[in-house]
């Protein structure tokens, strides 16, 4: 049985998918009980009482009737026990959870808990430039947290995505307004699909020879910001502007106009900062595991072309 923690995230719903397609058995693990993943039934919840008449919960079945190979259950990170039953019987794990500063007490533990259930392989996504001394303090925790997964004495595998294709979807009100703003000159930036991050996750959780690697995943190609501002203008037929901005005018920018939290402010403008710093190349790792090459971003945009309109 394959556990997927962060299955209601943007990569653990890829990776459903290909786990679907290969028809494995999967436990997907969610925070918000009773509320079905898409095309999944209710989550289980031990403390549901299916003969009390009075229990508000769903009384649905942990499986989805559609597809026998997809399980629901609730967990959260910050309860132990929630983990403990969630990861009863299964041998594998996917791990994902959003960014945050308490990411590595989380995963951290989530470890532990899973090393001590009898789940033998972590897959953990992780993050570029996860070194103890990398300018980007979101990567040095993903860094703390793979240590971590290697000490375990479990078999860990660390997958290292770059920048998400889907997260380019958040630039749409800017793009509304002719701009595409960052602080990242005219350094090139990978962007890669989740979907191809979930079929590289789906490989190295059924393909035992793959256990065990650290695998750097990008696109086929590195594009600057004046690059995606050139495709967005040919995509939809305005003008899209690309405008530079210094890193405080674009941290105060996602804090004051986005609403961003300061410590994701910070964490955007480091990444980008990184890429001025150490620039980015793609990598064959996604062709090579898969044998097929990754999706490219001109494809991305055009599947998505009403979302920027």
């Amino acid at each position: 049985m394959i556990v997927v923690m962060g299955a209601t995230g943007t990569t653990g719903t890829a990776l459903l998918h290909s786990l679907r397609a290969l028809d494995v058995p999967v436990r997907a693990l969610t925070r918000t009980p009773h509320r079905p993943l898409p095309g999944t039934a209710a989550p289980h919840d031990p403390t549901h009482d299916p003969h009390d008449p009075h229990d508000p919960h769903d009384p649905h079945d942990p499986h989805d009737p559609h597809d026998p190979h997809v399980e629901v259950r609730y967990a959260d990170a910050g309860d132990p026990d929630s983990l403990r039953a969630a990861f009863a019987g299964a041998d594998q794990l996917f791990l994902a959870m959003a960014n945050s500063p308490a990411q590595v007490e989380l995963e951290t533990r989530v470890i532990d808990i899973a090393a001590r259930s009898g789940i033998g392989h972590i897959v953990k996504l992780s993050a570029p430039a996860a070194e103890p001394t990398a300018p980007v303090a979101i990567s040095r925790g993903h860094h703390a947290v793979e240590e971590h997964l290697h000490a375990s004495g479990l078999t860990g595998t660390v997958l290292r995505p770059y920048a998400f294709m889907q997260n380019l979807l958040r630039l749409a009100p800017t793009v509304a307004r002719g701009l595409v703003l960052g602080a990242m000159r005219d350094a090139p930036c990978n962007y890669i699909d989740c979907r191809d991050i979930g079929d590289v996750a789906a490989a190295v959780l059924t393909r035992r020879h793959l256990a065990g690697g650290t695998y750097t995943l990008t696109g086929p190609e590195a594009v600057s910001h004046p690059d995606l501002a050139a495709r967005l203008t040919e995509l939809t037929g305005r003008r899209i502007q690309y405008v530079d901005l210094a890193p405080d005018e674009l941290r105060d920018n996602l804090v004051q106009q986005a609403g961003l939290p300061a410590w994701l402010a910070d964490h955007l403008v480091e990444i980008q900062q990184l890429a001025i710093a150490r620039p980015e190349f793609p990598t064959s790792t996604v062709t090579d595991i898969l044998g097929r090459p990754p999706r490219t971003l001109d494809a991305f945009l055009s599947e998505h072309r009403s979302h920027f309109r």
